[in-house]
């Protein structure tokens, strides 16, 4: 199994216990290492670093610390990018978060910078991982000017939308939220296994009460994908592995 996208290095102490036990289950974590709050990028990257024989980085800037227009840290974040362009495999997660951003300006400051990571993954020939929320489509579109390969990670918006995106080469990510979100349950319905990655999102969307999200627990994902598409745990966890691998061509040696 691989995580398709996780946050470890938000379990700050922790990290070196949940890697461990993540290395009992799965193959590989991408984590998407991503500017927001107190989680800076430089930090991250530094926590995670000895472990990118198992991790495989992607850098980004959370939408929701975009919508504060502080385009002095999107610099900084941007050369943070290009110092380790040959080490990541993809820029994310970024992306359009109008359930939190609210007024026109902070919807502006998403888009503008939203838009701005979408032309260093441009130049830098690499795919996007995206974080939409109540903007899917606005999303889909910027990534479509772009000509860019997207996923669409912990995707629980509109089914239409999500035709259209697995229809123009994007991937859609379904997390284990989909044991408790009708939504994402509903995605899963609509779309082909061939177009589905699986991820947890960790430490959000535990599938467990009162309980933070592991990597491990992807396999609760997989477990439900394989009951609602009436076919084998381990049909689900080839075909999402592959798609995973194939997106964001990781060697795993």
């Amino acid at each position: 199994m691989i995580d398709a996208h996780a946050h470890v290095e938000m379990f700050k102490g922790d990290v070196s216990l949940i890697i461990m036990e993540s290395k009992e289950e799965l193959k590989a974590i991408v984590d998407s290492i991503t500017e927001y709050r107190k989680f800076h990028v430089w930090k991250s990257w530094e926590l995670l670093k000895p472990y990118f024989d198992f991790i495989f980085p992607t850098l980004g800037f959370a939408p929701n610390e975009a919508r504060r227009g502080n385009w002095e840290k999107v610099k900084k974040v941007e050369d943070f990018i290009w110092q380790h362009k040959d080490e990541i495999v993809a820029v994310g997660e970024i992306g359009l978060d109008y359930y939190y951003a609210q007024t026109e300006k902070e919807r502006e400051n998403q888009r503008a910078i939203f838009d701005y990571f979408l032309g260093v993954a441009e130049e830098l020939k690499l795919p996007v991982v995206i974080h939409a929320r109540d903007a899917e489509r606005i999303a889909f579109e910027m990534v479509q000017r772009r000509g860019l390969k997207a996923y669409f990670h912990s995707y629980s918006g509109n089914i239409d939308v999500a035709k259209e995106i697995v229809e123009n080469g994007h991937f859609i990510g379904i997390n284990t939220g989909i044991v408790f979100i009708p939504e994402i349950e509903n995605v899963t319905r609509a779309l082909e296994i061939e177009s589905i990655l699986v991820e947890t999102d960790a430490p959000y969307m535990s599938p467990f009460k009162g309980e933070k999200n592991k990597p491990q627990y992807i396999k609760v994902a997989i477990e439900r994908i394989s009951e609602i598409k009436e076919i084998s745990f381990d049909e689900v966890e080839q075909i999402t592995e592959r798609n995973t691998l194939g997106f964001f061509r990781l060697n795993l040696g």
